[in-house]
């Protein structure tokens, strides 16, 4: 098996206008891992994801190297991107709230359909498989759906796409403490298909226990990085992330 990262970013820094929001990042994704990015709101973590993308808004601008299956992708569309596998499910998950949730399916495999490419209806078995809520839901509009389940939505369609690397912007956000367990657990799951994840996240208790590597960002910056389970018991890391007390928890 090759250990040459899936994908690989070099000194990434983004600056809305006149105003840096990313310096000099640098990270790198195996193959089939879980890699994790923690940090307070308003560090640069969707930043990041959006500079990886290419898909940062009109008045962003990134600078540094972006490598994706050893080939510098910097340059890219986002279509581009997608095109070769990289899919990001972002904070807001832009569903399509008038539409059913199989349809919003279909749209995710919309490339694979057009591209004539087979096996792309046979990819729908397998988000119902891993998410059955949403076979229960499938002819029900997307914009009725709960929290929990709009997020499990917006994750299947980034599968549509049969993506090697799936990043994640904050998928418990604003979600339920059971329903967070739930999408936690279904991203620990999403290994077993071989795909990459990336993985931002304010809940930092949570990101840790399902990473096996982890990056910590503040202001803008990795200030600290390493196997997750090591993050999980660095004190400041501890004090920071996860709380008083929590030191016996991270052991």
């Amino acid at each position: 098996m090759t250990t040459q990262p899936i994908l690989e970013v070099r000194d990434l820094a983004a600056r809305y206008g006149k105003v840096g929001a990313l310096s000099g990042a640098t990270l790198s994704v195996a193959p089939g891992s879980i890699v994790t990015v923690i940090g307070a709101n308003g560090a640069g973590k969707s930043t990041m994801l959006n500079a990886i993308m290419g898909a940062l808004p009109q008045t962003g601008h990134a600078t540094g190297q972006v490598t994706y299956d050893g080939q510098d992708i910097s340059g890219w569309s986002v279509e581009r991107r997608v095109g070769v596998g990289l899919s990001l499910v972002p904070e807001r998950r832009e569903l399509f709230g008038s539409m059913s949730v199989e349809d919003n399916l279909l749209l995710g495999g919309f490339r694979r359909y057009r591209a004539r490419e087979s096996g792309w209806r046979e990819t729908m078995q397998d988000v119902f498989e891993l998410f059955p809520r949403l076979r229960e839901r499938r002819a029900q509009q997307a914009g009725t759906l709960s929290g929990g389940e709009r997020q499990m939505l917006a994750v299947g369609r980034a599968l549509m796409a049969k993506p090697r690397v799936l990043m994640l912007d904050e998928p418990s956000l604003g979600l339920a403490p059971r329903i967070v367990r739930e999408i936690f657990h279904i991203v620990s799951q999403l290994r077993q298909t071989g795909v990459a994840i990336l993985l931002v996240e304010q809940n930092a208790r949570a990101a840790l226990q399902v990473a096996d590597h982890g990056y910590v960002l503040e202001t803008g910056e990795v200030i600290l990085s390493g196997p997750a389970h090591e993050l999980a018991g660095n004190p400041r890391v501890i004090e920071s992330y996860l709380g008083l007390g929590k030191q016996q928890e991270a052991a």
